[in-house]
């Protein structure tokens, strides 16, 4: 069978696929493991012309010739950032090359310090001599722009499958970002006859910027309102809530931290001051190690906006449908007391106090964990209220079941000292004992001292699948005072709360036979010299099948709050359903002192990115109806709300939560949770629309082919992968999968190898009539090979552009040029003549243009 050459009429044989008769040639061929030259049988070889074939390239395991490589570094199956590499003739067999591993290299593959002295060196002490370590091989594989490393574990540093040590991780390169969450909502409302229009715009976030190890960031948040009619003028403000620079310090395992920020203790309470802080960061230990963020739960009876801030800045905004609800991503820097305030789109608002504390302070064995910081007490403006003071803390692992812990806070008005221990009490949990003494002088000329206790406990009945997140107890004597009733009471000459006992409780318990899961907490707080606030919840949960129904959820929560002297009590029921492939129906029923309302529910998911839940039911005032509608775009995370009650009110509301991350290697918008955090950018090559994944919806590249994809952990090696499926038909991902390590706040960028283009048969010509040797390579102008010449000069060519220049390379190197037409045959089979030019030392225009138009003539 032939094919017609297009525009010829000429006959040729189809090309054939010489990767398989590589492999048959080799049948004859030998390789030692010295890498000698492999002997071809050509004899096999169904080509014409036996004497122009050029299969150097393949005629040598492993050689690469020599020069500089840009090659990701893959040590024991682990992906370090891609990185330039030269590779020089052998010293022991110079008709070899060896890949040359410098010191700065070295140092990132994670060797134990005792081998790192035993290392010797080649090529002028620049390059690692391989056969210094016993067992070590360097493979490189230019196919997949790859240096493979084999290390024995022994010689390395710990490492798990999840993370690296500190010698891979990775700053990211320099860059800005801007992260914002923004909403708008409208209301009309009814009030006896009369009604009231408004708008609601807000938003926070803050602008950033990376350089080397800093990070640099400014918090913001802006508010607007407005009623319409009201005669009242639009009121609006935007503030810079907090300026912070921050780095992390591999060798002592903790982060140093500049600015404005809270100081960050698990002894003393939170304050906001202005200075300098150095912390050991428990991100930056193995995942099992590491610590937990606070949760914020609770139970919106509307569509709703949750906010959490501590001391007038906002910490997290969102919107959340009626019903319960978790937020777990908190920054794990976040403590003390915050505020929550659920703001129900009726107009009512529900408003609580939680206690970021956390478990016992329990440290390894041998290990000493720190809190320093030093700094001046500012406002939420930005001005000083307070003197001078200096703070720091420990931890100290003293042996398998003890730990001590204590610290001190220093000042020329304040001052404070704390003691405590803590006891692993294996199979009854962890306790934990302290004690501070606070000296406080007023400005009034009274001094103040004090005592504080407190004890805290946590357990998991393993046998019994119940938990004890956490139990604490704490008792403050009248006199003691804290660095933030010292500073109000300084200041405004008041003490809006005087602390006396604070009891807090978190279980779970798991009924694995029913199917139940129960989970109550409990916090209790009295005061010297006001009422007593309680919080308690209690919430049952159990799946179950009743028929042809399967995975049916049953939930009941009921919940009080007294807060200033009121109590907010509420229970929450709710069955649910699947319904359909991805849908469920559900019914809920809330119950409190201002209504009871009863609602049926219908959601579903939108392709892989949205989702939606649809609601009709009534309450007391009268019937309603509800919409939320939640999709992941590639540039933001979008969420829309509607609900409108007969007789009551209409409102309506908009969110946008994303980012905009801009580096010397590109820019993209996207989404983000957490603004911000820990980023990596990855790079297509400049292709488009192609599908990225880490976690939750894919994304796709922009039209730069580029992508941001954000809320990376820290410390942690993260994969990132190219979604095959998904794949457009006219790209091919000759690398899918990347992984980085970066540290906290950092930029990463990593590049995928994709071939992007059209398909097409071609038949190679010299300026002489001849042919190219039989193996020739074709390459692009990104020097990656997209066709191997056949017999008579036919090739197959993927991933091509039109009007694009390609070399053809044979004795090592390119020897002709080739213009592609601007016009590819539609279907991709017909073949196209190329003629192949002598490379010119330096070509025009004008010569381009020609051989252009020559390729046009001759298709």
């Amino acid at each position: 069978m032939s094919t017609p050459l297009v525009g010829v009429g000429v006959q040729v044989s189809p090309p054939r696929l010489l990767p398989l008769l590589i492999a048959l040639a080799l049948v004859n061929g030998q390789v030692s493991a010295t890498q000698q030259p492999i002997e071809f049988n050509t004899d096999v070889l169904d080509v014409q012309e036996r004497g122009n074939i050029d299969l150097k390239r393949f005629a040598r395991a492993g050689y690469v010739m020599p020069g500089e490589y840009s090659l990701v570094l893959n040590v024991n199956q682990q992906e370090l950032p891609e990185q330039p590499i030269q590779f020089y003739p052998a010293e022991k067999d110079p008709a070899n090359t060896e890949a040359c591993l410098p010191a700065s290299l070295v140092q990132q593959i994670g060797l134990k310090e005792e081998f790192t002295r035993q290392l010797a060196w080649w090529h002028d002490g620049q390059c690692l001599a391989i056969g210094s370590l016993d067992g070590m091989t360097v493979r490189p594989d230019l196919g997949s722009n790859t240096l493979y490393l084999s290390i024995p574990q022994a010689y390395m540093e710990y490492s798990s499958p999840d993370w690296d040590p500190p010698a891979r991780w990775d700053d990211g390169i320099p860059g800005l970002l801007l992260d914002y969450n923004l909403n708008a909502q409208t209301q009309r409302q009814n009030q006896n006859d009369n009604v009231q229009k408004g708008y609601n715009l807000s938003g926070n976030g803050l602008v950033g910027a990376n350089a080397g190890s800093w990070r640099l960031r400014a918090s913001w948040q802006t508010q607007v309102d407005h009623q319409t009619g009201s005669g009242e003028p639009i009121h609006q403000k935007f503030e810079w809530t907090q300026y912070t620079a921050y780095r992390a310090i591999a060798r002592l395992r903790a982060k140093l931290t500049l600015g404005e920020d809270f100081l960050n203790s698990d002894i003393f309470d939170s304050f906001r001051y202005t200075g300098v802080s150095l912390v050991s960061d428990d991100a930056m230990l193995p995942p099992n190690l590491r610590g937990y963020a606070p949760e914020v739960s609770g139970v919106a009876r509307t569509n709703a906006r949750v906010v959490v801030s501590q001391q007038g800045r906002v910490l997290y905004e969102t919107l959340v449908p009626a019903g319960p609800f978790r937020i777990q991503d908190l920054n794990n820097a976040v403590s003390g007391l915050m505020d929550v305030r659920i703001e129900e789109q009726d107009g009512s608002v529900q408003a609580f106090s939680i206690s970021t504390a956390s478990i016992p302070y329990l440290t390894r064995p041998g290990m000493i964990r720190y809190k320093l910081a030093s700094g001046r007490p500012t406002d939420w403006r930005h001005r000083t209220q307070g003197p001078l003071f200096a703070s720091g803390e420990f931890s100290w692992g003293i042996s398998n079941g003890w730990s001590l812990f204590g610290g001190g806070m220093a000042g020329d008005e304040y001052n404070a000292l704390a003691l405590g221990i803590g006891r692993d009490l294996m199979a009854f949990g962890a306790l934990s004992f302290d004690v501070t003494q606070s000296r406080a002088r007023l400005p009034q000329g009274e001094t103040l001292n004090g005592g504080s206790y407190r004890l805290r406990y946590s357990k998991n009945f393993d046998q019994i699948g119940g938990q004890v997140t956490f139990a604490g107890y704490r008792f403050s004597e009248r006199s003691f005072m804290t660095m933030g009733e010292f500073i109000e009471m300084r200041n405004l000459g008041v003490r809006s709360q005087s602390s006396k006992e604070m009891y807090t409780v978190s279980y779970s318990q798991q009924f694995r036979d029913m199917g139940l899961t129960a989970n109550l907490n409990y916090d209790h707080q009295t005061y010297w010299d006001r009422d007593a606030n309680d919080r308690y919840s209690l919430s049952l949960m159990r799946y179950f099948n009743v028929g042809r129904f399967k995975n049916l959820s049953l939930s009941l929560t009921g919940y009080r709050n007294q807060y200033n002297g009121l109590n907010d009590d509420g229970v929450f029921l709710s069955l649910s359903l699947p319904w359909g492939n991805r849908g469920s129906v559900s019914y809920s029923g809330t119950w409190n002192r201002d209504d009871n309302t009863h609602r049926v529910s219908y959601s579903d998911r939108v392709g892989d990115r949205g989702s939606y839940q649809v609601s009709t039911g009534w309450t007391r005032n009268g019937a309603l109806a509800s919409g939320f509608y939640s999709h992941q775009a590639d540039w933001a995370q979008i969420n829309a709300t509607a609900s409108a009650q007969s007789g009551s009110y209409t409102t309506v509301g908009l969110a946008l939560q994303g980012g905009a991350t801009a580096t010397r290697e590109g820019a993209a918008l996207h989404r983000v949770a957490v603004p911000g955090g820990t980023r990596l950018l990855v790079d297509t090559d400049g292709v488009a629309d192609i599908p990225i994944r880490n976690y939750g919806a894919p994304m796709l590249t922009n039209r730069y082919g580029k992508a941001v994809v954000a809320d990376m952990n820290s410390y942690y090696r993260n994969r990132v992968n190219i979604d095959l499926d998904q794949l457009p038909d006219n790209a091919e991902a000759l690398k899918s999968v990347v992984q980085a390590t970066l540290t906290e706040g950092a930029i990463g960028y990593r590049r995928f190898d994709v071939i992007a283009g059209e398909k097409a048969m071609a038949v190679i010509r010299l300026a002489d009539g001849t042919m190219p040797p039989f193996g020739a390579t074709v390459q692009n102008m990104k020097k990656r090979d997209v066709g191997i010449v056949n017999d008579g000069g036919s090739v197959y060519l993927s991933g091509i552009q039109r009007g694009e220049t390609m070399t053809v390379h044979w004795d090592e190197q390119a020897q002709c040029e080739l213009i592609l037409p601007a016009v590819l045959p539609a279907d991709g089979m017909k073949e196209l003549l190329l003629p192949c030019r002598a490379l010119a030392p330096k070509a025009t225009t004008t010569d381009l243009a020609a051989v252009q138009t020559n390729a046009e003539t001759i298709r």
